[in-house]
């Protein structure tokens, strides 16, 4: 029997990141590379990875990945996507046998449009409306799940370690220029291949290291806007979040990372007169929003992406460069994995946002 200091669980989970400012694409294989040093936070429930730009010849669909666990199930989703999207092309999503990755559902893929006389008639413009609709199907249609559905982006997970994973859906074979990943070591949830990281609703995808003990009153404020928190888990409620001040109120990334990390008051306090009166107006008319607990996150989104870490950082995240590209992830053997001559290496503080945009018009 091992004994307590023999096994190693530094923190759980693992997540990874790297995106070209530049708008360059890169396959899959480095952001792979990536999680294979960070192997034991992870327990093979769960691994995942989220990439941008990868669908360039449907850049105007927005592409649904959906999980089925029955033929009835996807034939129930097909007949509601055909009642308000043009479907612009269905597949199954191309994988490759792995002897780690089992128990598969039905993994198809979608590029629908959403019907104007639909919006029309509904008064919602498209991503509230295909939100909406993500939110439908996941919490009323037993069987299918939609675990990504943004605009030339996926997400890729199943139930397995993130490196066989990503040999699992043959990411070598596409080309971002932003890829995050993430390897699960589950705590309060089940595995399970909805369960994976990342979480995502729109282009928003999520990967997270740590366990919020705000989840119930972050859930409850979520749920009065619409949301549907259907898995108990805290990455799901995190995703709603980003979507919820980014999208619907219209929230910078710096203020987003100012509600879910809120400077504390003694902090406030000492702020210069202008900035503090922002922080507290924020952590006022948010405060059901704001998240408690060890986490460190990267929230994917159309060109760029945001790091960040709870306040106290009670989660590791390193940071570093070469050339174009921001690397970030739980550890630095990782980055290292992905680029030997990274250089500029940091650690950000707890609450501090690391924000990447790419230049614009190259996605």
């Amino acid at each position: 029997m091992k004994k307590e200091g023999e096994i190693r669980i530094p923190s759980g989970c693992a997540i990874a990141a790297v995106i070209s400012k530049e708008g360059k694409k890169m396959t899959g294989e480095k952001i792979i590379a990536a999680m294979r040093p960070m192997h034991d936070r992870s327990n093979g429930l769960g691994g995942g990875f989220a990439a941008y730009g990868i669908y360039p010849e449907y850049r105007e669909c927005y592409a649904f990945h959906i999980f089925f666990d029955s033929d009835a199930a996807r034939s129930a989703c097909e007949t509601l996507l055909r009642e308000s999207f043009e479907v612009v092309k269905a597949e199954n999503i191309p994988i490759r046998k792995n002897p780690h990755i089992t128990d598969l559902p039905l993994i198809r893929r979608y590029f629908v449009l959403p019907l104007g006389s639909v919006l029309s008639r509904l008064q919602l413009d498209e991503k509230e409306y295909v939100a909406r609709t993500v939110i439908k199907i996941n919490s009323t249609l037993p069987g299918a799940y939609v675990f990504s559905s943004g605009k030339n982006m996926g997400t890729f997970k199943a139930v397995g370690y993130p490196e066989d994973v990503g040999d699992f859906y043959r990411l070598e074979e596409y080309e971002a220029y932003c890829w995050t990943a993430h390897g699960r070591y589950p705590t309060n949830t089940p595995g399970w291949w909805g369960g994976a990281h990342p979480f995502a609703l729109l282009d928003y995808s999520v990967v997270h290291n740590g366990e919020i003990s705000s989840y119930d009153a972050n859930r409850r404020f979520a749920e009065m806007y619409g949301y549907k928190c259907t898995l108990q888990t805290d990455t799901e409620v995190i995703t709603y979040i980003a979507d919820y001040l980014l999208r619907r109120q219209g929230l910078t990334l710096r203020e987003m990372a100012r509600v879910i990390a809120a400077p504390f008051w003694s902090t406030i306090s000492a702020m210069p007169t202008e900035e503090a009166a922002q922080a507290e107006y924020l952590r006022k008319i948010f405060p059901g929003l704001l998240v408690t607990g060890p986490f460190s996150i990267v929230l994917g989104f159309t060109g760029g992406l945001m790091a960040l870490n709870d306040r106290l950082k009670l989660r590791s995240m390193v940071v570093a460069e070469k050339d174009d590209r921001v690397f970030i992830a739980s550890e630095e053997a990782a980055i290292r994995a992905m680029e030997p001559d990274a250089v500029n290496f940091y650690a950000p503080a707890g609450g501090e946002p690391v924000i990447v945009q790419i230049k614009e018009g190259s996605y």
